[in-house]
């Protein structure tokens, strides 16, 4: 028979693996630019446009795309971590 506390405590292990693998894919720069490319307007994220700006010193814009990630990434923690709380 299932219990809620084992739902309870598979969702949060869950949860927290969204969040690990999140992290992962949002700080890995070399992956993304091997496999998905770098073309603007078709393939380019976040973590190469902020490579890409920076190699063209154009620092200020490198810095607020880094503080747009920073943002999504917040809100991505804090939603889920929102949603283990609310699990207990």
């Amino acid at each position: 028979m299932r219990t809620p506390s084992g739902r309870i405590a598979a969702r949060l292990g869950l949860l927290a693996a969204i969040m690990a693998g999140f992290g992962a894919v949002v700080s890995e720069v070399g992956a993304s630019m091997a496999v998905g490319g770098n073309l603007r307007g078709s393939t380019r994220v976040l973590t190469t446009a902020i490579v890409t700006v920076t190699g063209r010193g154009e620092i200020a814009q490198a810095v607020a795309f880094g503080l747009i990630l920073l943002a999504l990434a917040f809100a991505v923690t804090l939603t889920l971590t929102w949603l283990q709380q609310r699990g207990r």
